[in-house]
């Protein structure tokens, strides 16, 4: 069945979501973490369906040059922007989150990004590289995508560079979870249609479910 009864006895659509393939990210793991939560999910690099869909996943992992070449090679940025610009949910996940800002430093070299959220991502400033393991996050009281979960729930990282420009975030009107490896960073921002997350929800067993059982319900 692809769609449930609503409260008012009719029935209504189940979401339908895409995981955009462009080349990069845990595509078979996100395909399986978004799908427990009830939604029709494709993996696709279909950008007719991307357009179309509920709600967009842009994973991501490795570098972010790459991460760019492949949504550049797609053709995908002007996409992903439009669902945002037109408020239709788009979700990045680590890399797929880091290449939603002006730009991205690695090795000295600065990488332009979608320019969707302010900012440079740069190399964490940590004595112990790459940023490994579960970390608990400080949500601020509005979040949509964190809600009902305490301030011990912890996420799974796996980075050596995040968005640390938390000033520039709230200026832009963001509502941004932070987490700390040595010095705060970004580990959610959550800016309109666009939502981020720096750790890996498919890697975070039951808290990553019940952070994209969060978005999904924002799809509805």
């Amino acid at each position: 069945m692809n769609a449930e009864l609503s409260r008012g006895g009719k029935q209504k659509e189940t979401p339908k979501v895409v995981i955009l393939d462009y080349g990069s990210g845990n595509l078979r793991s996100a395909e399986r973490a978004v799908a427990r939560t009830g939604v029709n999910v494709t993996v696709t690099s279909d950008l007719d369906a991307a357009a179309a869909a509920d709600g967009l996943v842009v994973p991501g992992v490795g570098a972010y040059a790459a991460c760019m070449a492949g949504i550049e090679q797609l053709g995908a940025g002007p996409v992903i922007a439009e669902r945002v610009a037109a408020g239709k949910p788009v979700l990045g996940i680590c890399v797929g989150m880091q290449i939603m800002f002006d730009s991205g430093v690695e090795h000295g070299v600065e990488t332009k990004g979608l320019g969707l959220l302010p900012g440079s991502v740069t190399k964490l400033a940590a004595e112990r590289i790459p940023h490994m393991g579960w970390n608990t996050v400080v949500a601020p009281a509005g979040s949509r995508l964190l809600a009902g979960l305490d301030e011990e729930t912890r996420f799974y990282f796996v980075h050596s560079y995040a968005a640390q420009d938390l000033e520039a975030l709230a200026q832009a009107g963001a509502e941004v979870t932070t987490a700390a490896h040595d010095l705060p960073f970004a580990a959610v921002v959550e800016a309109g249609a666009l939502s981020a997350a720096q750790f890996h929800p498919e890697k975070s067993a039951d808290a990553g479910y019940a952070l994209l059982r969060n978005w999904v319900a924002g799809l509805e």
